[in-house]
Parts: structure tokens; C-alpha cells; sequence
């Protein structure tokens, strides 16, 4: 009877683990990244007799949780430093003490010194540089964009064959200091002489920049002169190649005075702000600026571990490495890594209905527990008020 007590005893302490297993994983239900835990139960046997004979059960154990890595749904956040994975793999941290600390709660912002960090311990995110070293993600040299000087004017639409000569003006360029500078293109007609041919000329105001010739055959720039190249130099600044585009689009049919040549794009832009910071689907930083223009940074380091083993919590949503050589290190999308999805949070994986059902279920156990408990304790004095009689 008195190993009866002890068996029921062992039931009832299980049994108090899986209720704390279960508590911890319902008020966890809006944790970010949280993962829910499974206890494990084992039965307890004895030693084993001399004889032979069977072994006696010695009750129940609680083994360790085990986490379900199951993935969790997604919760829009509009902050775009709320990272959430889809797929495989933990984000990388190093807290202040140089420790590699893992998590799947991507709730991170920009520290004052632009570096990325974790906002539950201000840990630093890590991300990895081509040569597979882990480094902080920092926005240094992506706050501001550089102009860069036009090396190619393009332009679309047709000249009429029947006009004298015609002027292209707003030919927007860039110089070298991303200084924005509008040039004029004048087209004279070479016909009689030479039809089909025209006398271009590059000016900037009154200042002739350069002077080349373009031809038409049918209609259609021909190959040798369809890109025209000139050097500008623009007062108090720096030359620069410019070539003038007419490849593409562009024809020389009659059309009485009306002409619809223009420029259609150029290549160089002025210098610009930085206006937003984000992260792609791959986990690399992209920086955009004023000036249309955007710039690639750090991309963000990801671990995955191989077993169950590998893996220590340690609380707060974080997690350390358990076992050495258990770990692989990559980056979102490579080889079985998880994708990133910027402005959302993984939220929990608690299955409530199921946390609910197995909660009836170690209700039922704790209750039979105690039961025997009681039945055991119950014989035990009547046993003892046998002897007194």
C-alpha cells in the first residue's frame, strides 16, 4: 500500500508539471514567436527482481518539454523592422556579453548608433558578409545617395522628313556633382544635298557643347549614327562623356510641320535623402532615397540547428546553442533557410483547442491520482485499526 501511495504520488507531480506546461503555454498566446511545449511522460519500472519475476511499475515520469516548431500565423505590424520567417530557421543575435543567442521573434528597431538590434534585450542582429563572417546590420554610409553624372540621353518620337530644322529642348542631364543641367538639341536639315542626313547640334544656352550628324535610311536612324557622343563640360565643372541615344524609337517620316521627337529618359540623378529603410524577401537591407534611387545593405544571418538537442531556452524568446557542431549558419532562401517577411511577427503556435482538451485530460489523471491516493491511505487505517482491535 505504501508503494501504492507512492505511484499515486508520482501521478499527481506529472500531472502538476503538465498543468504548468499548459499555463505557461496559454498565457503565452500573444507572445511573439512563442513556441508552445509538449510535456513528455515515461513510465517509472524498478530495478528488476532476483527471481526473475516481473517488474512492478514504480509510477509515472515527466520527462523535459518539447517545443513544437510548428510554424505560427502571421500578425501585420506596418513597423518594418517586425521581422517574421517563413519557413526554417532563427534569427541571430549577439548580446552585450559577445554571446550567440537565437530567436523567432523579430521585433527589432535602429538603436541611436543606426545599429539594428532586438528590442526585448537590445541585443545586436547579426547578419552575414560574403565571406560567411557574422557582423551587426548598421545603416552607416546608407543615409545619404550620391548624384550620379548622365552618360546616356534617350529619345523617342519622329522627325518630320519635310522641315527645315527643328529644336529639341528640356534635355535634362546630371553632372558629376549630381548638379541638374537642361541642354537643347538642334536639328538641321541637310536635304537637298543630302536627304535623309541632318546636322545635330548639343548646346547648353548659347554655348555649343558639340556638333555631329545623323542619318535616316527609310524612315529608320541608321547603326553608325544612331548614338551620337559628345564631351560636356559644364561651367566650373567636371567633362563627362554623353552619348545621345537614337536607336530605339525613333523615325524620320513626312508629317508637314509636326514633329514629336523628345527626350525619353537619361541615366543620371541628383543626390538624395534617404526616405525608407526595409527588408526584401532574401533579408538584405534596401535603402531608399529622394532621387528614386535605392542601395542594398547587410543582409540578415539565419541559424538552423539539426536536432533537438542543439537547442537551449533560455526565456524571453531566446534560445542558445546546447551542443557543439549541431548548428548551421546561412541566409533567407538559401538551401532550406526560411523567407523573410518584413512589417509582420510570427505570433504563437498555441493550439488552445488543444491545450483545453489536454488540459481535461491531466484534470482526469490528477483526480485518478488522488483517488488512489486516498484508497491507499484509506486501507492503510484500516489496516492499522485491525491491529489495535
Amino acid at each position: 500500500m505504501l508503494d501504492s501511495i507512492h505511484v499515486g504520488l508520482t501521478g499527481l507531480q506529472a500531472f502538476q508539471q503538465g498543468l504548468r506546461v499548459i499555463a505557461n503555454n496559454t498565457t503565452n498566446l500573444n507572445t511573439p514567436g512563442f513556441k508552445a511545449s509538449t510535456l513528455q511522460f515515461s513510465e517509472m519500472v524498478g530495478t528488476g527482481s532476483p527471481s526473475g519475476e516481473a517488474t512492478l511499475g514504480q509510477g509515472v515520469d515527466a520527462t523535459s518539454a518539447h517545443l513544437d516548431w510548428r510554424q505560427g500565423d502571421f500578425r501585420e505590424t506596418g513597423n518594418e523592422f517586425d521581422l517574421a520567417l517563413e519557413g526554417e530557421g532563427l534569427f541571430v543575435l549577439r548580446d552585450a556579453q559577445g554571446q550567440t543567442r537565437y530567436t523567432r521573434a523579430g521585433q527589432f528597431q535602429l538603436g541611436t548608433d543606426g545599429v539594428l538590434v532586438n528590442r526585448v534585450d537590445a541585443s545586436k542582429v547579426m547578419g552575414r558578409a560574403a565571406d560567411g563572417a557574422l557582423g551587426e546590420i548598421s545603416v552607416a554610409g546608407l543615409r545619404t545617395s550620391a548624384g550620379e553624372a548622365t552618360r546616356t540621353v534617350r529619345f523617342t518620337g519622329n522627325l518630320s522628313s519635310t522641315v527645315a530644322e527643328q529644336t529639341v529642348g528640356s534635355v535634362k542631364v546630371f553632372d558629376a556633382a549630381g548638379a541638374e543641367h537642361e541642354l537643347e538639341v538642334r536639328l538641321t536639315s541637310l536635304a537637298p544635298d543630302n536627304a535623309g542626313r541632318w546636322k545635330l547640334e548639343l548646346l547648353d544656352g548659347a554655348a555649343l557643347v558639340g556638333t555631329s550628324e545623323i542619318a535616316f535610311d527609310d524612315g529608320q536612324p541608321t547603326p553608325a549614327t544612331s548614338r551620337l557622343s559628345f564631351t560636356y563640360a559644364p561651367a566650373g565643372g567636371t567633362a563627362q562623356a554623353l552619348e545621345l541615344d537614337f536607336s530605339a524609337d525613333v523615325t524620320s517620316f513626312a508629317s508637314g510641320n509636326l514633329s514629336t521627337l523628345a527626350m525619353s529618359s537619361q541615366d543620371g540623378f541628383g543626390p538624395g535623402a534617404l526616405t525608407k529603410l526595409a527588408f526584401d524577401a532574401s533579408g538584405r537591407l534596401v535603402a531608399t532615397y529622394t532621387n528614386g534611387q535605392t542601395r542594398k545593405g547587410a543582409q540578415l544571418a539565419l541559424g538552423r540547428f539539426n536536432a533537438s538537442g542543439a537547442l537551449r531556452d533560455l526565456g524571453g524568446g531566446l534560445f542558445a546553442e546546447a551542443g557543439a557542431g549541431a548548428w548551421q549558419l546561412g541566409v533567407a532562401g538559401e538551401a532550406g533557410f526560411a523567407g523573410v517577411r518584413a512589417g509582420a511577427l510570427e505570433t504563437s503556435n498555441v493550439d488552445l483547442s488543444r491545450e483545453f482538451s489536454d488540459l481535461v485530460i491531466l484534470q482526469r489523471g490528477y483526480q485518478a491520482s488522488s483517488q488512489i491516493v486516498a484508497t491507499a491511505n484509506d486501507m492503510l487505517q484500516e489496516l492499522f485499526g485491525m491491529k489495535n482491535k
